[in-house]
């Protein structure tokens, strides 16, 4: 693969003055386009020290349109990133629509230098390349552009260009120790590149090896791959969902005649005084597990679903009385805002999980994109469709850092909830929860359970697993739902 980075490729200075110009005006023609177009551009910045990587950016900044472009050098993970998953420091500088982001060490970093000095095996590697996969597919679905840049020297040529730089007044101070001990591996970084390159450079992500030798050469072939990357991306326009597009909303799906909604026992309920007693015993649990949990650095999710009106935000308030309030985050989701829908659907999210010692709790969640945004038409099929494993496998990353994920699905009958509605419109401190909306939804009622049976079915696993509560009795929810995570502390912290 590299063999083909070691050609002696240049460009002389007659040639070079005479592209420049050409290369540039068709770079800010491209990001012109890109600012009036749905999607974003992430320029991955990857190869061997010395390679020219720095100038490189710093080309491009100089030739394009800096007010649309921003540079991001990650290096060591910072304290507030350790203490969250790790993609969540990617997640955070994903570009919005219309903008570049140029990044150094990207999401292949670690994984190549942990490969090279045997703190995995290549298992663990194929794990990571895996990872990254997934990411990288999601982000091009989103409507992320990704362009990998590889800036590749051969060894020779790659030493001689470290002693020039650690010879020059003006340079030295870019070439330390950790610079040659890279240098010294310089055959087991190349086999292991080489082997990560080739497994994830893939049709909507490829990755383009550049010989980094020549400076100009190095110029014009980056900036052509930007700016052919970007150019690809304007001919495919990013599709709009349909029913919005043809001003009509989407069939409703239908309930399967048996399925797990309709199988719950909402006629369930605690015996007469046993409420009052269960919750001494479960807040004082909840306490001392919760305390318990900061101790170790540990962290939970608690996700909560359910028809309108079955108790969601009362069974939250019940939950929260015995736990420090420091640290707990509660988080109302709604309709994303502008600068939301401007980044790929799981951006909001990820950039609110908690970090260790710290619960997040969701009255209504990223599952939003498989309930409404499916039945009022505001994604398109392929996209909700997708977002199933998506979402299975964000929380799967979540789980993987040790975070407590529990999902909960409160259910009441047709006439509890019109009862509840109608309680609430002649309560005054209850009005406020009662729209217009909500009587809408009603009229969907079986549409959505159809798709709440379809969420529950393929983003119920192990680690993150969805809870039925039968809520036409509220005590018994709320019993049900603060045990749940009872169990679930005491499981991991005892």
């Amino acid at each position: 693969m590299f063999e083909a980075a070691e050609l002696g490729n240049e460009i002389d200075k007659v040639a070079y003055k005479k592209q420049e110009p050409l290369i540039r005006t068709r770079l800010l023609n491209a990001q012109q386009e890109l600012a009036k177009s749905p999607y974003s551009v992430m320029v991955l910045i990857g190869g061997v020290e010395g390679a020219g990587k720095s100038e490189t950016v710093n080309l491009l900044l100089s030739w394009l349109d800096g007010r649309g472009v921003e540079v991001h050098a990650l290096g060591a993970p910072t304290d507030e990133e350790r203490e969250r998953p790790h993609y969540w420091r990617y997640w955070r500088i994903i570009p919005p629509r219309g903008k570049i982001g140029i990044l150094f060490g990207s999401w292949y970093s670690d994984p190549l230098v942990d490969r090279v000095y045997e703190r995995c095996d290549d298992t663990g590697l194929d794990r990571e390349l895996h990872l990254i996969t997934q990411f990288e597919r999601m982000l091009a679905n989103e409507g992320v552009v990704l362009v990998k840049l590889w800036m590749h020297l051969a060894k020779k040529v790659q030493k001689k260009r470290l002693e020039k730089l650690r010879d020059s007044p003006k340079t030295a101070w870019r070439i330390g120790p950790l610079t040659w001990k890279y240098f010294k591996k310089y055959d087991e970084f190349r086999r292991v590149s080489e082997m990560a390159l080739r497994k994830t450079s893939l049709a909507f992500a490829p990755w383009h090896i550049i010989e980094a030798g020549d400076d100009r050469y190095r110029y014009l072939t980056s900036s052509t791959f930007l700016a052919e990357a970007i150019e690809a991306a304007m001919k495919r326009p990013k599709a709009l969902p349909a029913p919005a597009a043809e001003g009509k909303k989407p069939p409703m799906p239908v309930p399967k005649a048996v399925n797990l909604i309709q199988s719950m026992d909402l006629s369930a309920r605690l015996p007469d005084g046993v409420y009052e007693k269960r919750l001494i015993e479960l807040d004082a649990d909840l306490n001392r597990l919760t305390r318990k949990m900061v101790d170790a650095g540990g962290s939970m999710t608690l996700v909560f679903e359910g028809t309108d009106a079955a108790g969601k935000g009362g069974a939250i308030r019940r939950l929260t009385e015995p736990i420090d309030a420091r640290i707990w985050q509660f988080m109302s989701v709604a309709a994303p805002t502008d600068e939301e829908r401007a980044h790929p659907y799981l951006w909001r999210f990820w950039r609110q999980l908690p970090r260790r010692g710290h619960i997040t709790i969701y009255d209504r969640s990223w599952y939003g994109r498989v309930l409404v945004e499916r039945l009022e038409g505001f994604c398109t099929q392929e996209e909700w469709q997708r977002a199933f494993s998506e979402i299975t496998q964000f929380e799967e990353q979540l789980t993987d850092f040790g975070t407590i994920v529990i999902k909960f699905w409160l259910t009441i009958s047709p006439e509890e909830q019109l009862k509840r509605f109608k309680e609430r419109e002649t309560t005054p401190y209850k009005q406020y929860k009662l729209t217009a909306e909500d009587w809408r939804n009603r009229e969907k009622w079986s549409g959505y359970i159809a798709a709440a049976c379809d969420m529950i079915e393929r983003t119920s696993t192990s680690n993150a697993p969805w809870v039925l509560v039968e809520a036409n009795a509220k005590y018994w929810a709320r019993i049900k739902i603060i045990k749940t995570v009872r169990d679930a502390l005491k499981k991991s912290y005892g």
